[in-house]
């Protein structure tokens, strides 16, 4: 799915009224119409206070038309003006003199901390007070009021965004912004949704269709994408019948160091488990044993030395080598990872311990093949590129290292993002139980299998990312978040690939009626 930007936003209601030859009034009336709907679906009528505010913009407006929708229909509603500028859209205007023809109740004006009204928890709020054009600090008084909302703990439900959230900045003081239960996003989600600092803004959202020109839609290319099953099912590589695993690969896992062995086994067999044709472990002697017994489907060859790596030599071909797992900061390991950088040609997975090599040593970047893949977790990420003041400026210095060294980025976290170049990638599956020892050697070693397949390294990283955390979301069905462990994640790998062929459940009363309408034929 793409994530339209503020200015892609525009443009697109823009040429939506030119092209459908309807005006922003007309457009604003959808938009209305289409939160109406939404809410009237649910509520089938129910008399729920429902207390709508409204900015003097665009947004304002949007909630004057849900105002009136809901009024017609006979909901309890109460409408209120954040009256907080002089400047009031034309738009605005137009459906403030339509809700006064509807009702005798005409919004109440609110311009101070004395006017704000009495709420009740069981009550619904309408947060439609600003849109995605704020480009100012929110007055005193109005982030009182949003702290008025807070306080009542009423359900809260925001119009496009949250007010008083930007899409380009995170805000630096959290109590002038609505801290949304819902949010319905027109066009598309906001990249803002899945960020750490600004996802906490809303608990949940929904993106509503009002019609935008469809043409827009499909040809616009956008810097952000979000990833889910609709957006990776048409990566997957199906297998003919008399294939074989020569077709798919030779995986090599580079790692370990004594005590660290369980890292590289774990890699491993996330590589096979994502369907590497073969595996081959390189590791220092100490985890011979422990790696041949625990996982018998691998290779091993091993270092000289018995406790970590100081010499890769091997007579293998790997299709591609995925290297840091457990393997240290050695000096000895540093000599060995940079003698190997010369002469690798295969397509590489970084992790761990190699992007800390990377860090300390920075000139062995410029060794990297084209679109090799780092799989930092955020301390590594800071000794890579360096502090950030915040999340767009963390996802503005990784696109600078991505296009830099030409390098794919897995920014993990609980919507891993993915940054090649000038593009970001949000995954959208995963959860809390992903929180533990040895999630990310699986991620690396799955990326790894992808790509060992024939998946380019862009693709095996968009996909690995998803699969790794939609196994997880099967896994933690029967585990929970707290039992969760990285094996578990392997496990069910294989339920994550037969998942993407699954269709949706269909609800109840879907269900019901096609079998009503089968017994009248």
């Amino acid at each position: 799915m793409k994530l339209f930007s503020k200015e892609q936003i525009y443009q697109g209601d823009k040429l939506t009224a030119e092209r459908q030859k309807i005006s922003s009034t007309d457009l604003m009336e959808r938009a209305g119409t289409q939160i109406f709907n939404w809410m009237h679906m649910r509520m089938q009528g129910a008399q729920v206070p429902i207390h709508i505010f409204c900015g003097i913009g665009n947004n304002g407006g949007d909630g004057l038309v849900l105002a009136r929708h809901l009024i017609l229909d006979g909901y309890n509603v109460k409408t209120y003006v954040v009256n907080c500028s002089d400047k009031r859209s034309k738009d605005f205007l137009i459906n403030y003199d339509r809700i006064k023809n509807v009702t005798k109740d005409w919004p109440t004006l609110l311009s101070c901390t004395e006017d704000f009204p009495e709420i009740h928890q069981d009550d619904i709020i309408v947060d439609a007070v600003f849109g995605i054009g704020l480009n100012r600090a929110v007055d005193e008084w109005v982030k009182s009021l949003f702290m008025h909302f807070r306080s009542t703990k009423a359900f809260t439900l925001s119009i496009d965004i949250p007010s008083g959230l930007s899409t380009e900045r995170v805000p630096e003081d959290e109590d002038s912004v609505v801290w949304a239960g819902y949010t319905l996003s027109f066009a598309s989600p906001k990249l803002i949704f899945f960020l750490p600092e600004t996802a906490k803004y809303t608990i949940q959202w929904e993106v509503l269709d009002i019609g935008l020109d469809q043409e827009f839609l499909f040809t616009t290319n956008t810097e952000v994408e979000l990833i889910g099953k609709h957006e990776v099912l048409p990566l997957y590589l199906p297998r003919e019948k008399f294939s074989h695993k020569g077709q798919f690969g030779h995986s090599l896992i580079i790692g370990g160091s004594y005590g660290k062995i369980g890292a590289v086994t774990l890699a491993s067999r996330a590589a096979l488990f994502a369907g590497s044709g073969l595996i081959t472990a390189y590791i220092p002697k100490c985890g011979y044993v422990p790696l041949q017994a625990s996982f018998p489907e691998a290779m091993v060859i091993t270092d000289a030395n018995e406790e970590i790596i100081t010499d890769i030599k091997f007579d293998i071909k790997p299709t591609v080598v995925g290297f840091g797992i457990g393997v240290g900061t050695h000096s000895k390991t540093i000599s060995a990872f940079e003698t190997f950088l010369k002469k690798n040609k295969a397509p590489l997975v970084i992790d761990a311990d190699g992007i800390n090599i990377l860090s300390k040593k920075k000139i062995l970047l410029k060794l990297l093949p084209e679109q090799t893949i780092l799989t930092p977790h955020p301390k590594e990420l800071e000794r890579l590129i360096g502090t950030w003041k915040d999340d767009f400026d963390k996802l503005k210095k990784v696109k600078a290292f991505s296009k830099k060294y030409t390098c794919i980025v897995i920014i993990k976290g609980a919507n891993t993002i993915t940054v090649f170049d000038n593009k970001i990638y949000v995954n959208t599956t995963g959860n809390p139980g992903l929180s533990t020892a040895g999630s990310g050697d699986i991620l690396t070693g799955m990326v790894t299998g992808l790509i060992s397949q024939g998946y380019n390294p862009l693709q095996a990283t968009i996909f690995g990312v998803y699969l790794h955390g939609r196994s997880a979301d099967i896994a933690v069905e029967n585990f929970g978040y707290q039992s969760l462990i990285a094996s578990h994640v392997i496990d069910y790998l294989g339920a994550a690939f037969i998942d993407l062929f699954k269709q949706p459940e269909q609800p109840t009363e879907v269900v019901e009626k096609e079998q009503e309408q089968e017994e009248q034929e």
